[in-house]
């Protein structure tokens, strides 16, 4: 009777791990499944240099729930999403959204094309506006550069043509990079406290 009632405790102690770990395996998916991208990577948001946002953006592969961070100087840029015909010709005079902390977050929720430029005079006429195009499924193969964690920036989701996003402030983005083996860390922890579960109720018996 007294094993039986050991296998029992051992059973149950063993659904519950394994739902826990049901649960975190899929929390921890869907944290590796979106990428955070830093526009421009080391370079950032700038007129600086002359960086070439339509080959940083071509270089990379984006999808729904990918961050794109753009970091900037405030005082001498902002970023603004844009309709495809103002981001041709360099309009920001009627901005879908407007972005200015120096630190900023956008999630990209929808495919298609997502058109931002610096809305500073000049500076999308000498290059700093980017098109950052989101396939329409699968995931991002190419490494995302390391994008820092806006410690007051904004973030906002964005439709396709660069819309759904506002000025106002929201959460810090999520964090950059990395998801993917921290999810498999997380898992590989799960499963040995499973498996030290067992060995502890097997004792019992």
């Amino acid at each position: 009777m007294g094993g039986g009632a050991a296998a029992s405790r051992v059973s149950s102690a063993m659904a519950v791990a394994a739902a826990a770990l049901v649960v975190m395996w899929a929390g921890t998916a869907a944290a590796a499944a979106a990428a955070v991208y830093e526009v421009g990577d080391k370079t950032g948001w700038t007129i600086m240099g002359n960086p070439n946002y339509t080959a940083w953006a071509a270089s990379k592969k984006f999808h729904l729930g990918d961050t794109v961070v753009f970091t900037y100087n405030k005082q001498l840029h902002n970023v603004m999403a844009v309709s495809k015909a103002d981001y041709k010709n360099c309009d920001a005079r009627k901005p879908i959204a407007t972005w200015s902390t120096g630190n900023d977050s956008v999630v990209l929720n929808a495919t298609g094309h997502h058109y931002f430029l610096c809305g500073f005079p000049n500076h999308c006429g000498i290059g700093q506006k980017v098109d950052i195009r989101v396939a329409a499924s699968g995931h991002s193969s190419a490494a995302p550069s390391m994008a820092p964690a806006p410690a007051s920036g904004s973030e906002a989701p964005v439709a396709p043509g660069g819309g759904g996003g506002s000025s106002g402030h929201a959460a810090a983005a999520p964090s950059p990079h990395g998801n993917a083996a921290v999810g498999r860390s997380v898992f590989t922890a799960i499963a040995v406290s499973v498996l030290s579960v067992a060995a502890a109720g097997l004792k019992l018996i």
